[in-house]
């Protein structure tokens, strides 16, 4: 499967390799400036099936470091591999080459870690309608990276951060005494921002759905709960408002949610529990077994 690629923001994956490097190379690599520094060639190999993201961050990686570096790929970002790839090739100078190889593959690895695991999650929920969402839970300072994996692995993504939609949750709406007088607000404040609703009972969500909000989200329902959400959502007042489900989800309960007929599921292990894929990069030509 291959996804459209919706490039990342140039300015934000230079910022991000440039406080990468800074972190791991500072005034030098001074194993590699024992290298005699002559033009090399190197292999990128994928040593499990995944599905591949952070193209745009390893090239740039090995671009701060050599300009004139050449980069082939073989496979497009987005796209399914299976193990033992080359998924590209490599032509600079041999300092540059090593200096960047750890760097670049950690973001080629999270990244693709991501993008894989968010794949197995939509490929669960296939022709059900609902769609798989990611949550705040990112690295930090990598969360528009992750985003962008999501993306890449056929997941959607729910709001950026605390500035981009209004979400109330148990805190707001304690705070301000009650579920309607917390939306009330924020559509008068902000009436141009989606805003979403986390609701904990059918009465909320009634409520909820009475304020005409964008989004609710109904966490830690159990499936008879959930599935009379589902039912007072679409039959009660027409489906205008879709559902979120969060909490409780894994491989083993993530079809059932989906067959209830909710329109949404985040999950926060798509950018929280990453497991990086299985990458290596050496310098010399592909070995003949290597696909």
């Amino acid at each position: 499967m291959s996804v459209q690629v919706v490039p990342p923001d140039p300015s934000m994956v230079e910022a991000d390799v440039r406080r990468a490097l800074a972190e791991d190379v500072r005034e030098g690599d001074v194993t590699a400036s024992l290298l005699p520094d002559g033009p090399d060639i190197a292999y990128l190999l994928c040593k499990e099936d995944a599905v591949i993201a952070g193209r745009p961050w390893f090239d740039a990686t090995h671009q701060a470091l050599d300009p004139d570096v050449r980069i082939d790929w073989r496979i497009n970002e987005g796209d399914r591999v299976e193990a033992n790839t080359v998924i590209a090739t490599l032509e600079g100078k041999n300092r540059s080459l090593v200096t960047g190889e750890r760097t670049a593959l950690n973001f080629l690895q999270t990244l693709s870690g991501t993008s894989t695991t968010t794949a197995q999650y939509v490929d669960a929920v296939a022709g059900t309608g609902t769609k798989i969402l990611d949550t705040r839970k990112t690295i930090p300072g990598l969360r528009m990276a992750q985003k962008y994996a999501v993306r890449m692995g056929g997941g959607h993504n729910h709001r950026i951060g605390l500035f981009d939609a209004v979400m109330l949750k148990e805190n707001h709406i304690r705070a301000f005494g009650s579920l309607a007088a917390a939306a009330k607000e924020a559509t008068s404040r902000y009436p141009d921002l989606p805003l979403i609703v986390e609701v904990e009972t059918l009465a909320q969500l009634r409520e909820a759905l009475e304020t005409g909000c964008t989004r609710i989200l109904i966490d830690d329902f159990d499936a008879d709960t959930r599935r009379q959400a589902v039912r007072i959502a679409r039959d009660e007042f027409g489906g205008r408002i879709p559902l979120e489900v969060s909490g409780g989800v894994d491989m083993t309960t993530l079809r059932g949610i989906a067959k209830d007929g909710v329109d949404f599921i985040s999950i926060g292990s798509l950018t929280k529990h990453v497991r990086a894929i299985d990458l290596s990069m050496k310098l010399g030509p592909p070995p003949l077994t290597a696909r």
